[in-house]
C-alpha cells in the first residue's frame, strides 16, 4: 500500500491506496521525499482543471525521491538513484509511477527537498522562453506575478542566458526579491498600469502571462514589433479585449500554451533540454529555486490555502517522507 492526498469536496485526507502491481515498460517508480504546490493543483482541488484523460486524479505535478524500481528499456536510471520529475499528476502521495524520460538526477550537491523545487517551473520557464517565444539573446521579457515559483525561475533563467526581466507583483517585499533574482525592471501592480513603466523601460519582445483578462490590452501595449505574449493562465479572466489592428501592424503574436497537456514526448524533450541548458547552471549555483516554505504533507490544505493567499515568495514545498 501507499498513501496519498484525497480530495473530498473541501476536505483533504491522507489516505491509503494501492500500489501499482507493475512499472510499465519505459517508466520507472519512484518513493517520494518532497512535492511542491502548484497552481495548478489549487484549480484541479476547485474542480475548474481536470487532469488529462488517463492520468492520475491526485494532485501534483512535480517530486524528488528515490527510483524504487524501472520498467523495461530504461537503461540510465537505477533503482537508489536520486531524481526529481515531472508528473502529469499523482505527486501528493509516497510513491508515483512516471515516464522515463520526465525523470531527471538532482542537480550535483542538491538535496531532495532543494530538487523538489525545481521540475515544474524551470520546464515551464524554458518551454514558454525559449520553445513558445523562441527569444533571442538581447530580447526582453516581462513577466507577471514574478514573485511566484515560475516567476522567480523565469528571472534567473532568463538573466543568465542573455534576455533582460522586467517584473511585476503586488508588494515592495516580492518586488526586492525579484531585482536581487536579476529583474532589472520592477512595477507594484497595485500603483495602477504598468504600461508606462514598461514603455519607459524601452518595450520588451515578451509577455510571460498567468492573469489574462484586461492584462492582454495592457500586455500589447508594451510589445515592441515582432513581439509575443505567452498566455500561460488566466487569474483575472478568460475573456479579454485584444487590438487586431495594433496585433496586424506590429506582427503580433498572441500564444497560449499549457505543459500539463502535452504528450510524453514533448515533455521529454523539454526535460533533455533542461539537462543540457538548465542544470549545469543549478550545479553551479548561478540559478537558484527559490523556496518559501515547506510543510509536512498532512497540512497540505493549510499549504495550499497560503498559497491560495499569495503568500510566497517562490515555492512551497510539501515534505513526504523523512
Amino acid at each position: 500500500m501507499m498513501r496519498a492526498i484525497k480530495v473530498s469536496g473541501d476536505t483533504l485526507s491522507w489516505e491509503a491506496y494501492d500500489i501499482p502491481s507493475e512499472v510499465p515498460e519505459n517508466h520507472v517508480a519512484i518513493d517520494i521525499a518532497w512535492t511542491a504546490i502548484n497552481r495548478a493543483d489549487l484549480m484541479q482541488r476547485a474542480g475548474v482543471y481536470p487532469p488529462p484523460p488517463g492520468a492520475s486524479d491526485i494532485l501534483g505535478l512535480e517530486v524528488s525521491g528515490t527510483i524504487s524500481e524501472v520498467g523495461k528499456g530504461v537503461n540510465h536510471l537505477k533503482p537508489g538513484d536520486e531524481v526529481c520529475a515531472l508528473l502529469t499528476g499523482g505527486g501528493y502521495a509516497t510513491h508515483v509511477v512516471v515516464p522515463a524520460v520526465q525523470v531527471l538526477p538532482i542537480p550535483k550537491g542538491y538535496s531532495l527537498e532543494e530538487a523538489a523545487a525545481i521540475p515544474e517551473v524551470f520546464a515551464t520557464a524554458w518551454l514558454n522562453l525559449y520553445h513558445e517565444a523562441a527569444l533571442k539573446p538581447g530580447e526582453k521579457v516581462l513577466v507577471h506575478a514574478a514573485a511566484s515559483g515560475l516567476g522567480t525561475a523565469v528571472i534567473q533563467l532568463a538573466t543568465a542566458l542573455g534576455n533582460p526581466v522586467f517584473a511585476t507583483a503586488g508588494d515592495a517585499e516580492k518586488l526586492e526579491t525579484c531585482r536581487k533574482l536579476g529583474a532589472s525592471g520592477v512595477w507594484n501592480r497595485r500603483d495602477g498600469s504598468f504600461v508606462d513603466a514598461v514603455k519607459s523601460w524601452g518595450g520588451v519582445d515578451m509577455v510571460l502571462d498567468p492573469v489574462g483578462g484586461n492584462y492582454i490590452a495592457e500586455d500589447q501595449k508594451v510589445l515592441n514589433v515582432d513581439g509575443r505574449i505567452i498566455l500561460i493562465g488566466l487569474m483575472g479572466g478568460r475573456m479579454a479585449e485584444v487590438d487586431l489592428g495594433l496585433m496586424l501592424m506590429k506582427r503580433h503574436r498572441l500564444i497560449g500554451s499549457t505543459l500539463r497537456s502535452r504528450p510524453v514526448a514533448d515533455k521529454g524533450d523539454v526535460m533533455s533540454a533542461l539537462y543540457q541548458h538548465v542544470w549545469p547552471l543549478l550545479s553551479a549555483r548561478q540559478i537558484d529555486p527559490v523556496i518559501d516554505s515547506s510543510w509536512p504533507i498532512e497540512k497540505a490544505g493549510e499549504a495550499m490555502a497560503y498559497v491560495a493567499e499569495n503568500r510566497n515568495i517562490g515555492k512551497v514545498l510539501l515534505q513526504v517522507a523523512g
